[in-house]
């Protein structure tokens, strides 16, 4: 049980590693005197949030990240429309009345994702290969959507509406320039891993964006670099969608 803080915030996943949520939440609580702390719960079950929950009674908000943004949603009382919609959750607010507890889900990662990457559009993207079929993807998907951006997600196996990395051909990557890895495929330890798609056929206009951002430049930038593609990592969507998670908590 954490007691000597007035609130605690955290974030829940498996496995986690270095956090870059815990470092800017605890350094924002102590520049503004904010009686409040950051801790990483690494639960290796969804179930075992009902620990978390019972030894923290002071908790305010969670971040939820891999592999639970989808886990978490039955134990959760409400859920914002968005996130309904989405079917993924990466922000619990806690909300105390008269007594009871009620977990609401809502989903950060469309604001930080669309905000991070609106200003980097051009004529030339119109559609986008999503990679991966997780819980960000769906986030990912209904930015780019709200951006009026067509995205076809990819991924290893075959399933309705998702095409697998051997489906895609030069006809799809000519004319799908965005290229978003929601995949933690390249992420440390694990630098020298990336995704199985055709780098070959980049160009300068296809804008390869991946979420991942330890390390700073993963195997899936640095070749798309390489093919001449503009590139840009997960740090300013994550900055962005941590700002957005705290004025949920505080609202």
């Amino acid at each position: 049980m954490t007691t000597s803080y007035a609130k605690i915030y955290g974030l829940i996943g498996y496995p986690l590693g270095h956090s870059f949520s815990q470092d800017y939440f605890n350094q924002k609580f102590d520049a503004e005197n904010i009686d409040a702390r950051y801790i990483n719960f690494e639960i290796p079950e969804i179930s075992d949030l009902n620990d978390v929950l019972a030894r923290n009674p002071n908790l305010a908000g969670l971040n939820v990240t891999i592999p639970y943004k989808q886990q978490v949603i039955p134990m959760l009382d409400e859920m914002d429309p968005e996130a309904a919609e989405i079917g993924a959750v990466n922000v619990i607010k806690f909300i105390r009345r008269n007594g009871k507890l009620t977990l609401k889900g809502y989903n950060s990662d469309i604001v930080g994702f669309r905000d991070s990457i609106a200003p980097m559009l051009t004529e030339h993207h119109t559609h986008a290969l999503v990679l991966g079929t997780g819980g960000a993807s769906k986030a990912i998907c209904y930015a780019l959507k709200s951006l009026g951006i067509a995205p076809q997600l990819v991924s290893r196996r075959p399933a309705d509406g998702v095409i697998t990395y051997s489906d895609i051909t030069p006809e799809i990557m000519a004319t799908h320039k965005i290229i978003v890895n929601t995949t933690p495929l390249g992420m440390y330890p694990h630098i020298d891993e990336c995704p199985d798609i055709p780098y070959s056929l980049l160009t300068p206009e296809h804008l390869c964006y991946d979420l991942l951002y330890n390390p700073d430049v993963t195997l899936f930038m640095k070749r798309s670099a390489d093919a001449g593609a503009e590139v840009k990592n997960g740090l300013e969507m994550l900055l962005l969608q941590a700002f957005a998670a705290w004025n949920i908590w505080q609202r």
